[in-house]
């Protein structure tokens, strides 16, 4: 039992020993050796591969791939007009020789953002100051960005090398400080409402232009109607007139009489009415004359 017991304990010893002398390196990888402390190997290709059990060798690994890093502090830099403006960019970065890389930056991929952060930032400050913010905006950002790029290459390829390889730097936004873009914004609204309140009193006063046309047209549209109205109704009356006296004009002793009839009409409108008149007047003349009231019909 003894004798199984310790072939088992052997075996799993084996195991044990032999899974910590493997590891496998990921194709988005490098992994790098150490032995005592010292690089030992780097290996970028893919697959298993095989070292000394620890303490005597052990292994890491670093990212290969493509990284991006983006600016980490929103500080504000100051253009060549001494304007405080804020610039967000990102850098895409590689590390290309993880043995320089991890002698002269550190031994993870957070390390180099830290420096490599730290070295963008400072040529972007430098070449920030030597541009106005209309060259930042529009005329010279893809000259900036280049800039940039070829400063902190020259930083990172130097005389200790970084084993990194700066592929693209982008500007991503370009913009005031917050107080100074409030005071803009302040200034744009002032501008806008000035405008606003200068087409509100355009339009008010060509409203009242207009209203006043229209209504000196509407006074001369009344008159010359009134006008022509009181024309057209001078020459009828004078029609009805030159009818009447021609009608007249053939039995004066009718029209008297009809006159008569009329003036009647006009004084006993309503049964309210109280007259109080002489008998023995002409008024009364075509009520008291039969024979004028007889006449009449003859005709």
């Amino acid at each position: 039992m003894n004798r199984i017991g310790f072939i088992v304990s052997s075996i799993l010893v084996a195991l044990a020993l032999l899974s910590s002398t493997l590891f496998v390196v990921d194709q988005r990888q490098f992994g790098v050796v150490y032995a005592l402390g010292q690089i030992k190997e780097v290996i970028t290709e893919p697959g298993l591969n095989f070292k000394l059990p620890p303490p005597f060798q052990n292994v890491s690994y670093i990212d290969k791939r493509l990284l991006t890093l983006s600016s980490l502090d929103p500080e504000p830099m100051l253009t060549a007009e001494k304007q405080r403006v804020v610039i967000d960019w990102y850098v895409r970065w590689r590390i290309t020789n993880p043995s320089e890389y991890i002698r002269n930056v550190g031994l993870d991929e957070n390390a180099g953002a830290v420096q490599l952060n730290r070295v963008v930032r400072n040529a972007f400050q430098e070449n920030v100051n030597k541009r106005t913010v209309r060259e930042l905006i529009s005329t010279r950002r893809e000259a900036l960005m280049s800039d940039v790029q070829r400063e902190a290459l020259a930083v990172v390829k130097g005389t200790k090398p970084w084993g990194i390889d700066i592929i693209d730097v982008r500007v991503t936004r370009v913009d005031y400080v917050e107080a100074i873009t409030e005071s803009v914004y302040r200034r744009m609204e002032a501008e806008r409402k000035r405008v606003a309140n200068e087409l509100r009193s355009t339009g008010f006063a060509e409203g009242e232009k207009i209203r006043a046309d229209a209504d000196r047209q509407r006074e001369v549209i009344v008159a010359n109607a009134y006008r022509d109205a009181q024309k057209i109704k001078g020459e009828g009356d004078a029609r009805a007139a030159s009818a009447y006296a021609e009608a007249f004009g053939r039995d004066p002793q009718f029209a008297q009489f009809y006159r008569s009839l009329d003036a009647y009409k006009q004084s006993f409108n309503k049964k309210s009415d109280v007259m109080v008149l002489d008998p023995s007047s002409d008024f009364f003349r075509a009520m008291q004359s039969s024979g004028g009231a007889a006449a009449a019909p003859r005709r």
